[in-house]
Parts: C-alpha cells; sequence; structure tokens
C-alpha cells in the first residue's frame, strides 16, 4: 500500500489513548452501579479476579492480532485467517466495524447528555437558570443538538491522525480525568455518610462472593469495560511498533482501566450514601433505584442539595464524564476510519467525515425512534456483539491462525514455558470461560 500508516510515537502516548479507549461510562457510569448492587466489596473482589483470568487475555488477544499483522481490523482478521477462510475473517472484520457504528450510535447521545449537563452549572453561574433546567431535562431538542456536537468533537480530532490527534488528545485528556476523578473523591468522602458507602465498597462480605449473579455480573463488567469486541483496540495495536513488548503494554492498560474503574467506584458509591444521608431516596430494598439513570437522577439533586459549592462539583463531575465518553469515541470512530482508509484509498478527511455523517444519521434515528430502538441497541453490542468478538479473537489467535502467528510458533516450539503456559490458556481456557459469561448473560 503506497500510504505511510501513521502510528503512535511514545509508548505513554499509547498507553494513554489505549486506557483512554478502555476507560468510559462503562467505568465510571456502569462499574458503580454494579458493584453497589453486587455486594459492594464482594462485587469489587471477584471483579479484579476475573479482570486477570478473562478480560486482560482478551485485551492481549485483540491487540496481537493488531500489533502483527499491521492492518485495520477488516484486513487483520483476513490475513489472520487466511489459511482457514479469509472470507470468513472479513466478514467478522466487517460485523466488528458494524458494532463500532452501533457503539457510536448510542454512545454518542448518552455522551452528549454528560455534556449538557455538564454545562448547566455554568449557565447557573452566570444566572441563565432557565437554560440550565433545559440542560438538564430529557427532551427530543437537547439530543438534536447535543449528540451532533459531540460526534463532531470526536470528529475533529479523527482528522488530526493518530499521533497529531488521538495521542496528543489522550495525552491531555487522560491526566486530566484522573485528576478530577482524585479531587471529586477527597470530596466526597469528607461529607456525612461517605463513611457508609465507603464500609460497603471496601469491606467484602465473603459470603456473597460464592453467589453466580456477583460471578457472571463481574466477568460480564470486566470483559466489557476494557472496550473489547468491535477493533478499536486492535486498530490501535496496529498502529504499534511491530515487535513491541505487547505483554508489559496490555498490563499497564489493564491496570489503569481498573484503577479508574476502582476509583469510579470510591467516589459514586460513597456519593450515594451522601445523598440518602440528605433524605434522598436511593435504594429501594437494596436495589438502585433507576440504576443506569442514577448519575442523571439522584447526583444532580445531591449537587443541589450541597448549595453554591455544589454547582462546582456538578461542574466538574460531568465534565469528567464528557472527558471519559470522549477518549472512548476515538478509538470506535478509528475503526471504520482506518478500514476506508487502508483498504477503500480514501483520504483521512473524507473517511472521517463519512464515518461521522453514518454515526449521526444512526442516532438520530435512535432519538427518533428512542423507546423502541436505544436500549434494544444497548443490549445488542453489549450482551451479543462484545462477548462473539471477543470469543472469535481467542479461537483466532489460539486455533485459526497458522501462518505469521508468532505466539501459537513459539508455543509448538516450547522454547518458553511462559508463552506456552500463556498461548494454551488463551486457546483452551479463554474460551470457556468467555462461553460460560455469554451463556449466562444471553439466556438469563
Amino acid at each position: 500500500m503506497a500510504t505511510v500508516r501513521d502510528s503512535f510515537h511514545t509508548r505513554i502516548g499509547f498507553i494513554l489513548a489505549a486506557a483512554g479507549s478502555a476507560i468510559g461510562l462503562g467505568n465510571i457510569w456502569g462499574f458503580p452501579t454494579q458493584a453497589a448492587n453486587n455486594g459492594g466489596g464482594a462485587f469489587l473482589f471477584i471483579y479484579l479476579i476475573v479482570t486477570l483470568l478473562l478480560a486482560l487475555p482478551a485485551l492481549y488477544s485483540e491487540m496481537y492480532i493488531g500489533n502483527q499483522t499491521q492492518k485495520n481490523p477488516v484486513g487483520a482478521l483476513e490475513e489472520a485467517c487466511a489459511s482457514k477462510s479469509a472470507r470468513m475473517g472479513k466478514f467478522a472484520g466487517l460485523f466488528g466495524l458494524m458494532g463500532a457504528i452501533l457503539m457510536l450510535s448510542f454512545y454518542s447521545i448518552v455522551a452528549g447528555w454528560m455534556l449538557s449537563h455538564a454545562l448547566a452549572p455554568l449557565s447557573e453561574l452566570v444566572g441563565l437558570t432557565g437554560v440550565a433546567t433545559w440542560l438538564e431535562t430529557s427532551s427530543l431538542g437537547r439530543n438534536i443538538i447535543f449528540t451532533p456536537i459531540f460526534i463532531v468533537l470526536t470528529a475533529l480530532i479523527i482528522f488530526q491522525g493518530i499521533h497529531a490527534g488521538i495521542e496528543r488528545w489522550s495525552s491531555r485528556l487522560m491526566p486530566a480525568l484522573f485528576i478530577m476523578l482524585i479531587g471529586l473523591i477527597i470530596y466526597i468522602l469528607q461529607q456525612p455518610g461517605a463513611s457508609e458507602g465507603l464500609k460497603m465498597y471496601l469491606v467484602p462480605d465473603f459470603n456473597q462472593i460464592t453467589d453466580p449473579k456477583l460471578i457472571i455480573s463481574a466477568m460480564g463488567q470486566a470483559f466489557f469495560s476494557l472496550s473489547i469486541g468491535v477493533g478499536g483496540m486492535m486498530v490501535y495495536g496496529s498502529y504499534l511498533k511491530k515487535g513491541d513488548n505487547l505483554g508489559k503494554l496490555v498490563a499497564s492498560i489493564t491496570a489503569l482501566d481498573t484503577l479508574i474503574a476502582f476509583l469510579a467506584g470510591l467516589l459514586i458509591i460513597p456519593a450515594l450514601f451522601v445523598a440518602q444521608h440528605n433524605g434522598l431516596k436511593v435504594f429501594d430494598n437494596g436495589v438502585l433505584i433507576g440504576e443506569g439513570q442514577l448519575i442523571f437522577n439522584i447526583l444532580p439533586n445531591l449537587f443541589d442539595a450541597m448549595g453554591d459549592v455544589g454547582i462546582i462539583v456538578g461542574l466538574v463531575f460531568f465534565s469528567l464524564m464528557s472527558m471519559a465518553a470522549l477518549t472512548s469515541t476515538l478509538s470506535s470512530t478509528e475503526v471504520p476510519v482506518s478500514y476506508l482508509v487502508e483498504d477503500k484509498n480514501m483520504s483521512r478527511n473524507k473517511a472521517t467525515f463519512g464515518v461521522s455523517i453514518v454515526v449521526l444519521i444512526a442516532s438520530m434515528t435512535l432519538v427518533a425512534f428512542f423507546d423502541t430502538l436505544f436500549g434494544m441497541i444497548i443490549t445488542w453490542v453489549n450482551t451479543f456483539q462484545l462477548p462473539i468478538m471477543g470469543l472469535f479473537y481467542f479461537i483466532v489467535v489460539g486455533w485459526l491462525w497458522s501462518r505469521g502467528n508468532r505466539l501459537r510458533d513459539e508455543a509448538k516450539r516450547g522454547d518458553n514455558l511462559w508463552i506456552t503456559l500463556w498461548a494454551n490458556y488463551i486457546r483452551f481456557v479463554c474460551p470457556i470461560l468467555l462461553s460460560i459469561v455469554f451463556i449466562n448473560v444471553a439466556f438469563n
């Protein structure tokens, strides 16, 4: 191919970009909700174990395919499956690309909510209380305005390429996200009621750790929080120099992702108990009221109850959420963009513009038929798309890829005991573990 591929220029830039892809609303929104509904400390304990057993090798497998082929996800899977069925590999790559578009269609809407909630405290600070109320209230008009704004923000970074766009902005957004998260935790932990939430979160009840529902929830959350299955991590791996120590990089990304999820729980769960202490109803028979909507219902009410300082806390919190969403949409957008640039010989600008238009049309379709389509698309992506593709990555690395698969070649030679064990773990154990997750999540 005549076009020279862009790439990450520094290891830290790559780690921050890849971790940013994984660190999104699933970590800061989904993880605390799951933890609060599944035993707090017991859920955290199991989550950490299954992250090591399942999520880390799944992330490794996806990035390994991209790194070894140095191609976009469609071309990478086509090459990896060439000895068995290149057509099947290409179809799987296109299936993952479709999943990236679908994920972006609903993610952009939710990210728009975060952005509007971040602007609401600013409006209140300058006396525009009517505007602030509109920004905080769900409406068709708000979706029509803020969803395109977020799609445009993502496109502006993707336009600039891997190094000048994704790497540079991830290196700015991720440290800011981390600092804001730490600052919010310090503030919330000083509020009345926070200690009760801290106890629930950090002290596991070991009688609960054998609960099948808790284990399956933790396995699903660990897998989904790393954004495995739509090709974002594969395309990032392909932009990394072939032969780099992928194992250490994947471990760093997983550790950073897990740390942010842990810190999000350290913020959200005590905040729920602070809200409860202030008279807000948070739990009903031990289950969170509204579950996924708690961020938009309970937390804004908590911030309002804090008075003037609550305006600042609300601004910082929803700015944090907007940053987390943006770092995730970058990788999902790069999946179809890289395919159009490399396989269809489009310029990056045209590819980015085309993908953004498709995502906008898909998002506006969800907005127009929100009650019917929104939940259905989220369920499809999280319950079926991600685990099916994750399972396929394990099968590709362990079974289908016979030529160019350095991991299998080294395992067969048996020169290195660690690589032999790792390759066989990915080949035999991981597909079984992920199949258990998929069956339980999909059919229960």
